[in-house]
């Protein structure tokens, strides 16, 4: 089916997260903060597990795998954002909105499973760990890894064949600062009950059930570590009560907004700017940085290299 005869929009404009000049100002600097801040610190954990063969271990491999999808979560939308609040250039074609959606729904949908494929990894460290080195070998680690982008390819290409099937006949202005199916489908020049319902169904539904699934698993490791009082199980009990509370600050927006597609687009704004912006920052933090082997594996690594170009002969011309 030929879109560009069923659409008579060429691009769309994105109004953003506010109109006031200081705002945005405002927004860019924190952004562009956050954004630099996320490459860094994810660009770190991969080195530093990849330099460090104490590192080679199924959690690490894991941890090194959500660094490249919280990277990738970051720089599908926000770079272009900044890059609008210094042009004052608010539009994005229909091709590129349409690439916004796969790659959103791509990376949320590889991170989910992702997730889970982490709280599998602990439960089995915490629950089973006599068990634990059969349970997650290497190959499993990698088959679970190859699964979350299969998935998230898989449900990105259902969301962009839905979008691609609309009808864009009016309006243009997408009231938010990336392209995503809740915001873009209410511009669509047909009912968007059944939209609603297609939403909650195919993202809602399976984000929910996820973060069900999660919580489960989570609950029963923190009991099993409670029954273990000891000042190792402590460490683990609050590693892992962080680790719950960065699932559920990625779970949750996405919940309200793919729940609840007719919702508030103000509401929808700041709980997009969560799973985007800040949440790819908070992953790195909570889970590998406070981490007391990848801090001595950095410290490592920077002696590495300080020595090195120490040693490194200098040339005068």
């Amino acid at each position: 089916m030929d879109t560009a005869n069923k659409s008579a929009v060429s691009e769309f404009a994105l109004l953003g997260l506010s109109n006031s000049w200081k705002l945005q100002m405002f927004f860019f600097m924190v952004f562009s903060l956050f954004y630099v801040a996320t490459v860094v610190g994810n660009s770190l954990i991969v080195i530093t597990v990849i330099a460090d063969s104490h590192l080679h271990s199924p959690m690490y491999f894991l941890l090194t795998n959500l660094s490249i999808i919280d990277m990738s979560l970051a720089s599908f939308a926000t770079p272009k954002m900044i890059t609008d609040y210094l042009t004052g250039h608010k539009t994005i074609s229909f091709d590129g909105c349409i690439t916004q959606i796969f790659f959103l729904h791509l990376f949320t949908g590889t991170e989910i499973i992702l997730l889970m494929a982490m709280s599998f990894d602990r439960y089995t460290a915490i629950c089973k760990p006599l068990h634990y080195a059969s349970i997650v070998s290497p190959q499993v680690c990698v088959a679970l890894v190859v699964a979350s982008w299969v998935v998230g390819v898989m449900h990105s290409m259902s969301q962009v064949i839905f979008a691609l099937t609309l009808p864009f006949c009016g309006p243009n202005e997408v009231d938010s600062f990336f392209c995503d199916l809740p915001v873009v489908f209410q511009l669509a020049c047909v009912d968007t009950y059944v939209l609603g319902l297609f939403m909650i169904s195919t993202s809602g539904v399976i984000a929910l059930s996820c973060f069900i699934l999660l919580f489960n698993s989570y609950v029963i490791v923190l009991v099993t570590i409670k029954n273990h009082s000891s000042k190792g199980s402590s460490k683990v009990l609050s590693a892992c009560t962080a680790h719950f509370i960065v699932v559920f600050m990625f779970f949750g927006p996405c919940i309200f907004i793919y729940m609840w597609p007719l919702s508030s687009f103000l509401v929808d704004k700041i709980l997009s700017v969560f799973y985007t912006i800040f949440t790819p920052i908070l992953n790195p933090v909570i889970y590998t940085l406070r981490n007391q082997e990848v801090k001595t594996a950095m410290r490592k690594l920077k002696n590495k290299l300080l020595n090195s170009n120490k040693t490194t002969p200098s040339y005068y011309f």
